[in-house]
């Protein structure tokens, strides 16, 4: 009888403790929390490197790209870990581009479009230029390929876009070029 007493007093001590602790459990899921929305890209770190992204947003040269990026929707993307590199056309890149064709990638309906062309200038690795090779075929997000040619000293891509500058990101590297690469037609 002793142990029977014991064993409804332990199993009343338990349920008594599950439902404080489900009483504790219910209260704090009922307490409100809030959160930015958005992924890496709303982080905000003045402190640490700065992502591919947050480097061309910094960049004056760069606002048409970061447009394009928006309208994309691939901010978010190139947030991510990477590691990434970057080819990041210029403002004068773009600005050789015909103004009606980019004018009407930069519509909802051309979206695919555009992002297929914007990840043509992406490839899944953070390639140093120091890295890249006469001949070397690189692998570009976009599924396609692009060319590395040395010519001179000078670091061109698809004998159409020179490698002007290297800046490192947090998540890669981007090498701003002086056009604009194009996917070749399917």
């Amino acid at each position: 009888m002793k142990v029977l007493s014991i064993t409804i007093l332990a199993a009343m001590f338990m349920f008594t403790a599950a439902c404080s602790s489900s009483e504790a459990d219910t209260s704090a899921s009922t307490t409100e929390t809030t959160a930015n929305a958005g992924g890496q890209e709303n982080v905000k770190d003045d402190d640490s490197q700065q992502d591919v992204v947050k480097v061309a947003v910094g960049s004056k040269d760069h606002t048409t790209l970061v447009a394009a990026l928006k309208q994309a929707d691939l901010v978010t993307s190139l947030s991510n870990a990477g590691p990434f590199t970057v080819f990041a056309p210029t403002n004068a890149a773009f600005d050789k581009v015909d103004k009606a064709t980019l004018a009407a990638l930069m519509t909802d309906e051309k979206k695919a479009d555009l992002q297929n062309i914007l990840q043509y200038h992406v490839t899944v690795s953070a390639l140093k230029a120091d890295y890249l090779q006469d001949g070397q075929v690189l692998g570009m997000v976009n599924g396609d390929n692009v060319t590395v040619s040395i010519k001179n000293g000078k670091i061109m891509l698809n004998n159409s876009a020179t490698i002007i500058a290297s800046v490192p990101a947090s998540n890669g590297i981007i090498h701003v070029i002086d056009g604009v690469l194009l996917p070749p037609s399917k």
